[in-house]
């Protein structure tokens, strides 16, 4: 019998700093900055920037940039305030950049 494996979760890709977990991710259909993004509930390890106004695909949204507590490399963003109704979902969700993030525990 294999041995049980903890969550499976996502780390920085630098230092390895666990920032999120797979069970929270909402989806994975999303763009960053440097390509394919994933849409996530909940972050850990993580430092929150200041906030500003980015015109995205979706519209006009208030976000900050996210990034590793340890090796302070920016992984992607926290969406604030979306401007538009349908996008108020994404409202205190993180954006991570897939190229920043790695599997762990899999």
């Amino acid at each position: 019998m294999e041995g049980v494996v903890g969550p499976r979760v996502y780390s920085c890709y630098n230092c390895r700093n666990h920032v999120g977990l797979h069970d929270d991710i909402i989806s994975k259909d999303f763009q960053g900055i440097n390509g394919r993004a994933f849409l996530f509930s909940h972050a850990m390890n993580i430092i929150v920037g200041a906030q500003e106004d980015r015109r995205l695909r979706t519209g006009l949204h208030t976000v900050a940039d996210i990034s590793c507590a340890d090796c302070h490399e920016v992984l992607g963003w926290k969406y604030e305030r979306a401007y538009e109704a349908s996008q108020k979902y994404k409202e205190g969700k993180f954006i991570f950049e897939k190229v920043k993030i790695v599997k762990e525990n899999w």
